[in-house]
């Protein structure tokens, strides 16, 4: 089933690696086969990270974005949960750790950076 982004003027989006950015008009992309795509506003970058959750979501948008399942930066993601798993005492934050590494372990670097996404508006970014 293809994909249609709606993006804004001067919009960018990472499709398999590259870097597309909008022109001056509101635009609308289609993808007919799939692909690793990730929009400008869901891009965290290193020097913005401060806190293990945050660390977690980027190590997981590396992964997404590379294709890999297995390596360095899985190892980094999955050190990353344990750290938020260990230093937190909420339970919805412990639940969604655990969804987070499950889908990470699957494979599916999709889902597991969609529920990191949602760790970071339930935990406000914050460790613990």
């Amino acid at each position: 089933m293809p994909l249609k982004l709606s993006l804004k003027p001067s919009e960018a989006v990472i499709v398999n690696g590259a870097v597309m950015r909008n022109g001056e008009r509101r635009g609308i992309m289609v993808l007919e086969n799939k692909a690793r795509v990730m929009r400008e506003k869901d891009i965290i970058f290193p020097e913005a990270v401060q806190t293990a959750a945050e660390h977690a979501y980027f190590a997981l948008m590396q992964l997404y974005l590379t294709g890999e399942t297995s390596g360095a930066i899985y190892d980094d993601v999955i050190v990353s949960l344990c750290d938020i798993a260990a230093s937190t005492k909420d339970d919805l934050v412990a639940q969604r750790v655990q969804d987070i590494a499950i889908a990470t372990a699957a494979g599916d670097t999709y889902m597991a950076l969609s529920k990191c996404r949602k760790l970071l508006k339930v935990d406000g970014g914050r460790d613990g």
